[in-house]
């Protein structure tokens, strides 16, 4: 694309890094909002300068706010004892969507992986089974992705809460299956039909 100014193709490449999109449908995004800049690429611009600025990770569990504690963590309504353990923060917003579950999350910031020599010192197993130990927790809901690495990670913090229960969601989660593209049916009832693990 050496035809294209420098901005304009490190405002491609940058595009290009998104999940989902290659350097032909940047482009063509680009391209677009360029079309569309009163409408959308000023606002846009705006809006990505606002997010940065004030989205932060929750320091308790993990999740997307604009505070210290996100609207979770802070809600005394979500104090029932109940821990849904996620992989990541999409999957946190994916539980949500379905509605039916009123406790307290932890995300984990990923798996864990031999392979790309990620250990529970890189994830926040460490904080979550402080959080189990100094908070009011009852049950662990293990709602990691039915995933090789999902599946290790779950029996390993499995392993370590002995003095708790703890549960894995069940029917309606496909082996393979990422909770960010379920539909909200098949959330509530992997939800409602969780396991002990």
């Amino acid at each position: 694309m050496s035809d294209a100014p420098k901005d304009l193709e490190n405002l491609i490449d940058l595009m290009a890094r998104l999940p989902g999109l290659g350097p032909r449908s940047a482009r063509r995004a680009v391209l677009y909002m360029i079309k569309k800049r009163a409408l959308l690429m000023t606002p846009l611009a705006d809006t990505l300068g606002q997010v940065a600025n004030s989205v932060r990770e929750c320091l308790t569990c993990g999740n997307l706010g604009t505070k210290d504690l996100c609207d979770i963590c802070d809600s005394p309504k979500r104090t029932n004892g109940e821990l849904c353990v996620v992989e990541d923060v999409s999957d946190l917003w994916a539980m949500e969507r379905a509605g039916l579950f009123k406790g307290k999350y932890h995300v984990l910031g990923g798996t864990l992986s031999a392979l790309d020599a990620i250990g529970p010192e890189e994830l926040r197993i460490p904080r979550l089974l402080r959080r189990v130990q100094d908070e009011s927790v009852s049950e662990v809901i293990l709602a990691l992705n039915a995933t090789m690495d999902g599946q290790t990670t779950a029996h390993y913090i499995a392993d370590q809460l002995s003095d708790v229960r703890v549960t894995s969601l069940a029917q309606g989660v496909p082996i393979g299956g990422e909770l960010d593209y379920l539909d909200d049916g098949t959330i509530s009832a992997a939800l409602k039909a969780r396991k002990e693990l």
